[in-house]
C-alpha cells in the first residue's frame, strides 16, 4: 500500500480530476480492473481511452503484436477517458497500476504530482525524436513523464461556396480584423458568420484558448488587458451577430452540426471532424486560427501520452518499455495516428503523413504551432485556471458581466 504522504497526493489528485474529467469528450465506457501481478508474470496489462476499439481491430492487433515481440501477453482494459483518470487514482492506491496506461494529455501532470507515474530518466524511454512543443504536454517540474501517442489541436473550417458568395477571398484573413471583415460580408449576404464551443466545462476553455494565446495573453494573468481583448472579441461577434448565442450551450459537436448545415462560414473544431468534413456535401477548407495581429495562435494540443506508472517491482519496467517503444515506433505511429485521426508526433512521420493526405498539410502546420495545456509548468493549477476561464467567458457572452470584469473576477477565485 502507498505511504501516508503519497495517499494524501492522490486524494488531491482524484479532486483535481473531476474538474479534467467534467470537460472530456467520451466515448461508450469499457469495463475491468487489472488483476494482481507476480514480479515474473507474462501478462503485461494495458489501460486506455479508446473502448470504441473492439478485440480484432487494428489498435488491439497491435498491442498483441507488440506483446509478442517483447514475449509477454496483453491484457488490455479500455476505458472512458473521465474513468480512466478516476481508475488509474484508484489502483495506485491499492497497489496494483496498469503496467503500460495511455492517458488524456492534460492529466499527466496532474498523476505525476500524485506520485502515480515514472519520469523517463527513471523508465529510459527514449523521446528524442518527438516534438518538443507536444512532449511539453507531458512534463511538470522539468522531468518527463511518458511520449504522445499523437496529437490533434484546433483550426477554423470554413465553407468555400458561402464565402464566395459573400465576396470574401479567404486569403485575406490573415488576423482579428480581417477575419470579423470577413464575417460582416458574410452576415450581410444573409448567411451566418462563424460557430464555435464555449460550453460552461474544459470543451469551452480549450476552443477559447487560440484566442486567449493568439492575444499574447498568459494563463497566470487572466485578467490582462489582451485576455480582455480575446473575451471581448467573442463578445462582439455574438452582439453583432456574427456568432450565434447556441455557442453559450455547444459542445464541439453540437457546433459542428451547425457548421454541417451548410449556412455558417467559418467552424472552430479540430482534426477529428475530417471524416464528417467529408461528408458535407459542400467544398471546405482549412485555415489556422490567427493570432490578433497576424500569423497562426498557438492552439491546445489534444491527444494521449503512453506512461509507465510506478510499480512494485521496478525490473517490470524494462519489458514496459519495449512495449512503450513497439507502440511508438515510426511504422507504427503511422498506422495507429491514421485510426485515432491524430497528427503523428514526430516529423518523420508527420512527413510520411502529408505525403499519403495532402488535407494534412494545414492540420500538421497547426500542430507544430500548438501548446500544451498545462505547459509553462502549470501543471495540476490548470484545472483551477480553465474552470475559472470558462465561467467567464459564460459570463461575458450571456451578459452578465463585462469581459474585463469577469476575467477580473475569474483571476481572482485562480488566487
Amino acid at each position: 500500500m502507498p505511504s501516508t504522504s503519497r495517499q494524501r497526493r492522490l486524494t488531491a489528485a482524484a479532486l483535481t480530476l473531476l474538474t479534467v474529467a467534467a470537460g472530456a469528450t467520451a466515448c461508450s465506457s469499457g469495463s475491468g480492473v487489472a488483476g494482481s501481478k507476480n514480479a515474473d508474470s507474462g501478462t503485461y496489462t494495458v489501460w486506455d481511452p479508446y473502448p470504441q476499439f473492439a478485440k480484432g481491430s487494428a489498435w488491439t492487433r497491435l498491442l498483441d503484436r507488440c506483446g509478442a515481440q517483447a514475449g509477454v501477453k496483453i491484457k488490455r482494459t479500455a476505458f472512458d477517458t473521465g474513468d480512466l483518470a478516476n481508475k488509474t487514482l484508484l489502483a495506485a492506491q491499492q497497489g496494483n497500476s496498469p503496467d503500460v496506461l495511455i492517458v488524456d494529455n492534460p492529466v499527466v501532470s496532474t498523476l505525476a504530482e500524485a506520485g502515480v507515474l515514472t519520469t523517463t530518466d527513471d523508465n529510459k524511454l527514449d523521446t528524442s525524436k518527438v516534438d518538443p512543443n507536444l512532449l511539453a504536454a507531458g512534463q511538470a517540474g522539468g522531468k518527463t513523464y511518458g511520449t504522445p501517442i499523437g496529437a490533434n489541436t484546433l483550426a477554423l473550417y470554413y465553407n468555400k461556396k458561402v464565402l464566395e458568395q459573400a465576396g470574401v477571398d479567404i486569403a485575406t484573413v490573415k488576423d482579428w480584423k480581417s477575419l470579423t471583415a470577413a464575417l460582416e460580408k458574410v452576415e450581410k449576404a444573409g448567411k451566418k458568420g462563424i460557430t464555435f464551443s464555449a460550453i460552461g466545462t474544459e470543451e469551452g476553455s480549450f476552443q477559447f484558448l487560440p484566442w486567449f494565446w493568439g492575444s499574447g495573453a498568459k494563463l497566470t494573468e487572466l485578467d490582462s488587458a489582451r485576455a480582455v481583448s480575446a473575451l471581448s472579441l467573442w463578445k462582439d461577434w455574438l452582439k453583432r451577430g456574427y456568432a450565434p448565442n447556441s455557442v453559450l450551450n455547444n459542445t464541439q459537436t453540437t457546433s459542428w452540426q451547425e457548421f454541417a448545415s451548410g449556412d455558417y462560414a467559418f467552424a472552430e473544431n479540430g482534426t477529428w471532424q475530417l471524416a464528417a468534413a467529408h461528408k458535407t456535401g459542400f467544398e471546405y477548407g482549412v485555415l489556422p486560427v490567427p493570432a490578433a495581429t497576424g500569423g497562426a495562435a498557438a492552439a491546445p494540443t489534444g491527444g494521449e501520452f503512453v506512461t509507465l506508472p510506478v510499480q512494485g517491482d521496478t525490473a517490470r519496467h524494462a519489458t514496459s518499455r519495449k512495449l512503450v517503444t513497439c507502440l511508438t515506433s515510426t511504422d507504427n505511429l503511422y498506422d495507429t495516428d491514421t485510426t485515432l485521426s491524430y497528427v503523428a508526433p514526430t516529423g518523420e512521420v508527420q512527413d510520411r503523413q502529408v505525403a499519403a493526405n495532402a488535407e494534412l498539410k494545414p492540420w500538421v502546420q497547426a500542430v507544430k504551432g500548438a501548446k500544451g495545456r498545462t505547459s509553462d509548468d502549470l501543471g495540476t493549477r490548470y484545472p483551477k485556471i480553465s474552470e475559472q476561464m470558462w465561467k467567464a467567458v459564460q459570463s461575458a457572452l450571456s451578459g452578465a458581466r463585462s469581459p474585463k470584469d469577469a476575467l477580473a473576477e475569474a483571476q481572482s477565485a485562480v488566487k
